[in-house]
């Protein structure tokens, strides 16, 4: 079956076809890049919305809107930027829930060259403080939650315009977004380059800050092409295998998918895996207002959703649920999602549980737009620990400790190469060395490569706990707690947790003649730390921790050896 893959994914990037492959000039760098692709989003979302025109795009409890509709208004948006002196090349941050309005204001701004600042949500005021002074954005759109964390400090900020999403009731000095979607005029006419700043996600932190990764319109689009690409070779080698190639819809003809949103839009797991490949699609979009496998189920059943994609818990709790026999899922296709490896156990337990869908994974990191591998279907049952192949725009190796290539099947630092990876990291050239190379981006992450080109994760490099999705940088959890007096030593390393994969850990020993308490460095976290990076175990130590000869922490001893029965 790997012969039929390898055999459709060449003629599908064939010179003639769709997906063909090409080589051009990128920062100084020979990349690949799909030949037939759109130049910037702006096009993305001009085809997807006059080709779709009237079916429905976005659906939010009871409200919808078809893609002439959403069109419409992100055009009136952009309008409003303009007239108020925001223009291409500024920035504008965004900061509330996954309502649809995230959708129009990404392809309002990006449809203009206005650079999406996606910040993340669960942020505190320490932290939105930050991301605000190092990205500069014209104006901030955020709910009532975010505002609240912005208010205190917006003397901070005298130039940049605050602006409110559903609030419940008017903020003096807060402009209310529906003065944006009811304003009068047109699209801007503008021509966008395929480097410029699509949006600025930000990772965690290896140095105790974030770093503002740049995504460019380029390396949107490839994404967004790789997702659609991964999903058709995949379907179209089972069908060679099978002798079903006349059952396949011609291209354009099938209807778009039903996509149901359920990770944060300020990830590239739920902007740019999900969203943009569903909409250029002519898929709609349902967001729910925060994660409930119950409710998902009701939205499956409700809406016929095909495809539901969201972390590896996600998935486990929709088909633990003592009500999943209840609804009908015979729509879902597709069941899995990314920002964390999916258990092989739970790949049979999804095939086993869905009637017609599948188990699906991508592995990806902002640093690539999104999508570095995907794995669907039977090649994810025969391989349930693998992540998948490369996108057809991407070259990989894995390299040793000293920068060496190390030959196929040997384990080593992952490296990726493409049209896809990130510019570099926002006032952080130093950073931007360190991840990207002559062009090839360091993932951080241990795998090996096998004979037919499928990618497995086997362990990080990096100081990184990933809960639930999350990516928490060590460094940045200890940094915040040694900001406490009582705290002499401290080291965060991750925990195995059933449910989220890893929950923040920390050994802290109490300085001399201090008391403390877990719950007092959890209040002082609270402070400085959105919540998922809080340590949820606390080890409170009088003795040192235990170091190397070069004196740092020995984490995977303090890992192996404490009982989190004993934590606070």
């Amino acid at each position: 079956m790997y012969a039929e893959l390898k055999q459709v994914r060449d003629q599908m990037t064939g010179p003639e076809s769709m997906f063909a492959i090409s080589d051009i000039e990128i920062r100084g760098q020979t990349l690949k890049t799909f030949t037939n692709a759109p130049p910037s989003l702006r096009e993305v979302w001009a085809l997807s919305a006059m080709g779709h025109a009237d079916k429905t795009y976005l659906v939010y409890e009871n409200e919808t809107w078809t893609y002439t509709q959403a069109y419409a208004e992100s055009a009136r948006v952009a309008a409003w930027m303009f007239d108020n002196g925001i223009k291409q090349g500024d920035r504008v941050a965004l900061a509330f829930r996954n309502y649809p309005e995230w959708m129009l204001l990404y392809w309002a701004l990006t449809s203009v060259g206005i650079t999406v600042v996606g910040m993340n949500a669960w942020w505190v005021t320490d932290e939105m403080q930050y991301g605000l002074q190092d990205s500069a954005p014209k104006a901030f759109i955020g709910d009532v939650e975010r505002l609240q964390r912005i208010l205190p400090i917006r003397d901070q900020f005298p130039d940049m315009k605050l602006i409110g999403l559903r609030l419940p009731e008017p903020i003096d000095g807060v402009i209310e977004y529906a003065e944006l979607k009811n304003h009068a005029g047109e699209m801007p006419e503008v021509s966008i380059d395929g480097d410029e700043d699509a949006c600025i996600f930000y990772t965690s932190g290896t140095t105790g800050r974030p770093k503002g990764a740049q995504l460019t319109q380029r390396g949107c689009v490839l994404n967004l092409m790789s997702v659609a690409f991964m999903s058709a070779a995949s379907n179209m080698a089972e069908a060679v295998e099978a002798g079903t190639v006349d059952q396949i819809p011609e291209p354009g003809t099938a209807p778009g998918p039903i996509m149901l949103v359920t990770t944060p839009m300020f990830h590239v797991t739920a902007n740019n895996c999900v969203s943009q490949p569903c909409t250029m699609g002519g898929g709609t979009l349902i967001f729910m207002y925060k994660w409930d496998a119950g409710e998902a189920l009701k939205i499956v059943d409700k809406y016929k959703v095909t495809n539901l994609s969201g972390v590896p818990v996600m998935a486990r709790e929709i088909i633990a649920h003592p009500d999943f026999a209840k609804y009908d899922t015979s729509s879902l296709v597709t069941l899995g999602g990314g920002g964390a490896q999916l258990q092989p156990d739970l790949v049979g337990k999804i095939d086993e549980a869905l009637e017609n869908g599948q188990a699906n994974t991508g592995y990806g990191m902002t640093e690539t737009c999104g999508l570095i591998t995907a794995i669907v279907g039977k090649y994810f049952l025969d391989k349930p620990d693998s992540c998948g192949p490369l996108v057809p725009t991407m070259i990989g190796k894995v390299i040793d400790a000293d920068g060496n290539d190390l030959p196929e099947g040997t384990v080593g630092e992952l490296c990726v190469k493409g049209g896809n990876v990130i510019k570099g990291y926002l006032n952080r050239e130093e950073a931007t060395a360190e991840s990207i190379q002559d062009g090839w981006l360091r993932t951080g992450d241990i795998a090996r490569i096998d004979e037919e080109g499928f990618v497995f994760i086997v362990d990080r490099a990096k100081d990184m706990v990933l809960r639930g999705g999350e990516n928490i940088y060590c460094a940045e959890v200890e940094s915040a707690v040694f900001k406490h007096d009582a705290v002499a030593e401290c080291t965060v390393f991750g925990v195995e947790d059933e449910r989220l994969g890893e929950e923040v850990g920390i050994a802290i020993v109490v300085a001399e003649g201090e008391t403390l308490t877990a719950d007092a460095i959890r209040e002082h976290c609270s402070k400085l730390l959105a919540s998922f990076k809080i340590p949820r175990y606390i080890w409170l130590r009088t003795e040192k921790l235990p170091r190397n000869a070069s004196g740092k922490f020995l984490k995977r001893e303090l890992r192996d050896t404490l009982d989190p029965a004993d934590a606070s």
